[in-house]
C-alpha cells in the first residue's frame, strides 16, 4: 500500500505516463506514425474544416424551418373532404382500435376541416387558403403527405425528430452534418440556431445538441436582438489586443495539453475560443440586416431590430451565404390544442411570408440548387376534435406533412396519401428515420456509414434504419 510519495509507485507511475509502454500509448504511437496522422492532426487542429462526403453531394447546405408545436396538417395540407362532410360523427371502432392519444379519448368526435384548399402552380398542388405565400413557389417544393413517427408528445417527437431517438443525449442531425462536412465558415459556427414563436422548444437544447460527438458540433443559438450571442462584446476596460494576448497565452496551454493527450475535446476548446474572438468582429455586422436593399426586408416582411421568425429566415439567408452550413429556426407556436382557427391563422401570417421569401431569395441568387430548405414540425393533429367548444386538435404521430425544397429536391412533387379521415398512410409511408436517410444523401453520405463509435458500438443518425426516399430526388 504506497502512499503518494512511495518512490515505488512513483517511480510507476512516471514510467507508464513518461516511457509510451502502456498499450494505449503504443496504440498512439502507431496510428501517428501511419500515412492517416497529418489528417488526423489536421483534424484535432481545426475540427471544423471542411469535409468531402462519401459521394459528390446535391446539396452543400440545410436550412430547417421546424414548425415546433405541430401544424395542423387538416387545415394547410391534407384536404380531406369526407373529413368534412363526417364532422361532428364518431370515428369508427375499426380505426381508433388501440390508439393512443395524448390528452383526448379515441371516441371523441370528427372535426372537418376549417378552411378551403384550391390548387396551385404548373404541378397542381392542393393547399389551403391560410398558405398564400407558399402557393406562389408551390412548383419549387416537395410536399410530403405521408410523414410518420413514433412519438406523440412535444419534447419525444421533436428530439426525435431531430436526433433519431427519442432518448436525451443522441447527436442532432445539424451536429452530424456538421460532423461529416466540417463548414465553410472561418468566422462563424458552423450550425446556428434561432427561436421565435411564444416560446422555445419543448425540447430545449437537446434539439440541436451534439451528443456524444465533439462538443465543437453542437448548434450556437443567435439571439434576435442585441449582441447576436451572449457575452459577445468586451467588458469595459478589455480592449481586443488585451484579449487577443489572453487567448494566445490560453491557446499555448491548450495546445500542450493537445499535443500529449490528443483529446478531441481539447481540440473543440481552442477552435470554440478562437471562433469566438473571430465572431466578435463578423457576427452584429452580419446580423445587421438594416444593409439589407428595402425590397428584400419587404419581400420577407423583415424588421430590422423587431425580433421576428422573417428576421431569422433573412438571417439564414445571410449566414449561409457566408458558409454556414446548417442554419435551424424553431418557431414554437403550433400547439393548437384549442383556438385552432385563430392559431393557425396567426402562425400562416407570421410565418408563411418568410418561408417562401427565403426560396425565392436562394433562386434568385442560383444556391436554391445546392441549399436544402425543411418546414415541418414533430407530429400532426388528429382528425378528432378536441375541446369543448368543437375548435381544437390533439397530438397525431400516424399521419402528418412536411415540405422540402431546392438541394436536389424534386420540385412540384406531391407524395403520400392518407385515407379518407387523414387518419393513417395508406400509401408511401415517410419514417423520420426515412428524412434523415434522405437529407444526408443529398448531401453526399450513405448514412450507414457516417457513424460515430461510442462506448463500443457505432451509432448513426438512422440506427438500424432508414430508406432514401428516391420519389424525392430530382
Amino acid at each position: 500500500m504506497g502512499g503518494p510519495l512511495d518512490p515505488h509507485l512513483t517511480a510507476r507511475r512516471w514510467f507508464l505516463q513518461q516511457c509510451g509502454v502502456g498499450l494505449g500509448a503504443m496504440a498512439l504511437q502507431q496510428l501517428l506514425g501511419s500515412p492517416m496522422s497529418a489528417a488526423m492532426a489536421g483534424a484535432l487542429r481545426n475540427p471544423l474544416a471542411p469535409h468531402h462526403p462519401h459521394y459528390a453531394p446535391r446539396a452543400k447546405r440545410v436550412i430547417f424551418l421546424f414548425m415546433a408545436g405541430a401544424p395542423s396538417q387538416l387545415e394547410l395540407f391534407d384536404n380531406k373532404s369526407t373529413l368534412a362532410q363526417l364532422d361532428g360523427t364518431v370515428p369508427p371502432d375499426e380505426l381508433v382500435e388501440g390508439y393512443r392519444a395524448a390528452f383526448i379519448s379515441p371516441k371523441s368526435r370528427f372535426l372537418g376541416p376549417k378552411f378551403p384548399f384550391a390548387r396551385h402552380g404548373e404541378c397542381g398542388a392542393e393547399l389551403s387558403d391560410r398558405l398564400p405565400y407558399l402557393t406562389q413557389v408551390v412548383d419549387e417544393i416537395a410536399i410530403v403527405r405521408s410523414m410518420v413517427t413514433d412519438a406523440f408528445n412535444h419534447a419525444p417527437g421533436q428530439i426525435l425528430m431531430n436526433t433519431g431517438a427519442q432518448q436525451f443525449g443522441r447527436p442532432s442531425i445539424g451536429a452530424w452534418t456538421t460532423y461529416g462536412l466540417g463548414s465553410e465558415a472561418d468566422d462563424l459556427p458552423g450550425f446556428v440556431v434561432f427561436s421565435s414563436g411564444t416560446k422555445g422548444p419543448s425540447g430545449g437544447n437537446s434539439n440541436w445538441g451534439s451528443g456524444f460527438l465533439p462538443t465543437t458540433y453542437q448548434g450556437v443559438q443567435f439571439r434576435g436582438s442585441g449582441d447576436p450571442v451572449l457575452y459577445l462584446s468586451n467588458p469595459p476596460g478589455v480592449s481586443r489586443q488585451l484579449q487577443r494576448d489572453s487567448l494566445d497565452v490560453i491557446r499555448q496551454l491548450n495546445q500542450i495539453q493537445l499535443d500529449r493527450m490528443r483529446d478531441p475535446e481539447i481540440a473543440t476548446r481552442i477552435n470554440s475560443f478562437e471562433m469566438a474572438f473571430r465572431m466578435q468582429a463578423s457576427a452584429p455586422e452580419l446580423t445587421d440586416i438594416s444593409t439589407e436593399p428595402q425590397h428584400v426586408l419587404e419581400m420577407y416582411g423583415a424588421e430590422p431590430g423587431k425580433p421576428s421568425f422573417a428576421n431569422n429566415c433573412l438571417l439564414a439567408r445571410r449566414l449561409v451565404e457566408k458558409g454556414v452550413r446548417f442554419v435551424e429556426m424553431f418557431h414554437e407556436a403550433w400547439d393548437q390544442h384549442a383556438n385552432l382557427v385563430n392559431g393557425v391563422t396567426n402562425n400562416c401570417r407570421d410565418t408563411d411570408q418568410a418561408a417562401a421569401a427565403l426560396i425565392l431569395d436562394l433562386k434568385q441568387r442560383g444556391m436554391l440548387n445546392d441549399t436544402l430548405v425543411i418546414w415541418g414540425g414533430e407530429f400532426g393533429r388528429t382528425p378528432m376534435v378536441q375541446g369543448a367548444g368543437g375548435n381544437g386538435r390533439d397530438h397525431h404521430p400516424n399521419a402528418f406533412t412536411m415540405w422540402l425544397a431546392g438541394g436536389g429536391i424534386r420540385g412540384g412533387t406531391t407524395l403520400g396519401t392518407t385515407d379518407d379521415f387523414g387518419f393513417n398512410v395508406v400509401q408511401d409511408p415517410v419514417h423520420v428515420h426515412d428524412l434523415h436517410a434522405t437529407i444526408l444523401h443529398l448531401l453526399g453520405f450513405d448514412h450507414t456509414r457516417l457513424n460515430y463509435r461510442f462506448q463500443g458500438r457505432d451509432f448513426r443518425l438512422t440506427d438500424v434504419h432508414g430508406n432514401i426516399v428516391q420519389q424525392l430526388l430530382a
